[in-house]
């Protein structure tokens, strides 16, 4: 007997037939003497839809106000859910986040999990029922609602698990597994059987949706096993742990997943590409020492997260320097402002922003120990007449900023290149936004 926590995303639960077949599923899971906790996200475009309300209404909508508004689309999911359960004869109880023992801080919109009591979701499992959670949420020391922003549900799965001490934690998505690229992008795609925490890291890091790069954070330090699948079909997903799962197991994991790592794995793993970073460019900074601590001390009171960073000194202004920076789109208002409200201290000529760019990121193990791996990759993007603007690299991963409008193309690219197209179509996408 094993206990499953069970991540079902918005595709998995878009409507009430999408309901009933995840309920069927959950309901089969039981004959076996397993126990269910299930954590839900909102059905599917539910949340984008209540953010586009809010906007006619008010475009600076208070922080604490969209948290109770968008957390009522896991509330509508975990109820259903938890009906079409119970008309299937099992019972089945359902709790918001912060009923389910999920405590955050009171960072509204992006809130962080600092405590885990889910003293409710162990008796209702003890007395052999389903629990079903909100996922996305929790509350705060204010008994306000909180969500945890995108890929929360993720998160919550992740860290209930850990709580729980779950045997392992499934998460459902439209596709079976991870692939060595975005099977959208890329039909050809192979599914990846097995991971490890480090590599995924990197793709989830680099702009892979099927995960959400905190939830791996979670997994890797509470060593919560994770199996990513379809909820729309029964073959095996991808399987990501540290090494083979317990033979007691067998059964609930990829047939794969019980076998001991294979010493001829593969070199790389697979591709990731992100198209939500714009650049800034702060042009004309003193070249001295200092300054690039002043101007990210700055960007980091705007509360944004820089990934790359290239500094280049000006031929034509000597003395001068120029720092390029990537994130998030969604920071550079607040990062622009607060540069300008720095702009004496900084003593820099102007802030240039490009939002004709995008990133694309070769992540594998095995590229420690194997020389070349660069070369090919660059030399498969000069082969389609890609140019770079900026590299980053890890013991992992070599990622470049591109062009926006050569995206795709790199992708495609760089997959032919390391021959990681499947001789058969694996890369089906059942539901259609990979959540």
């Amino acid at each position: 007997m094993a206990l499953i926590v069970q991540k079902y995303g918005g595709s998995s639960v878009a409507d009430t037939q999408s309901l009933q077949r995840v309920a069927r599923r959950i309901v089969q899971t039981r004959p076996a003497g397993h126990q269910v906790v299930v954590v839900v996200s909102a059905m599917g475009d539910t949340t984008d839809n209540l953010i586009d309300m809010a906007a006619e209404l008010n475009s600076h909508a208070p922080a604490r106000e969209m948290d109770i508004l968008l957390s009522a689309g896991e509330r509508i999911s975990m109820s259903l859910l938890s009906m079409a359960i119970s008309a299937q004869g099992v019972p089945a109880m359902a709790f918001t986040g912060a009923q389910a023992g999920i405590r955050t801080d009171a960072k509204y919109g992006k809130a962080q999990i600092v405590g885990m009591v889910p003293e409710r979701i162990a008796r209702v499992i003890r007395d052999n029922n389903v629990a079903i959670v909100a996922g996305f949420q929790g509350g705060n020391d204010a008994d306000d609602v909180t969500t945890l922003g995108r890929g929360g549900s993720d998160t919550t799965a992740v860290a209930l698990a850990a709580a729980l001490h779950a045997d392992v934690c499934e998460i459902y998505t439209d596709v079976d597994g991870l692939f060595t690229a975005d099977p959208r992008l890329v039909p050809t795609a192979r599914r990846l059987h097995s991971l490890d925490y480090e590599e995924t890291l990197e793709l989830a890091a680099n702009g892979a949706k099927i995960l959400h790069l905190r939830a791996v954070e979670f997994a890797r330090r509470y060593r919560v096993p994770l199996h990513v699948r379809s909820s729309f079909s029964d073959k095996d997903g991808t399987w990501i742990a540290h090494g083979p799962a317990p033979k007691s197991l067998r059964g609930i994991v990829p047939a794969e997943a019980l076998e001991e790592e294979n010493v001829e794995a593969p070199i790389i793993s697979g591709i990731a590409h992100d198209r939500s970073q714009d650049k800034l460019t702060v042009v004309g900074l003193p070249d001295r020492p200092g300054v690039a601590a002043d101007l990210f001390t700055a960007v980091a009171r705007a509360g944004a997260n820089i990934d790359m960073i290239v500094q280049n000194i000006s031929e034509a202004r000597p003395g001068r320097a120029n720092i390029s920076i990537t994130m998030p789109a969604e920071d550079i208002p607040a990062v622009m402002k607060e540069l300008q409200h720095e702009k004496q201290v900084l003593d820099f000529i102007r802030v240039d922003h490009d939002t004709n760019v995008g990133k694309v990121s070769l992540v594998g193990a095995g590229m420690r120990n194997n020389p070349g791996i660069s070369a090919r990759f660059f030399q498969a993007l000069s082969d389609a007449g890609i140019n770079v603007h900026i590299i980053s690299t890890s013991e992992v991963r070599i990622s470049v900023l591109i062009s926006l409008d050569r995206l795709d193309d790199a992708v495609l690219a760089i997959h032919k290149a390391f021959d990681l197209d499947s001789e058969e179509t694996e890369a089906v996408v059942y539901g259609g936004t990979g959540r």
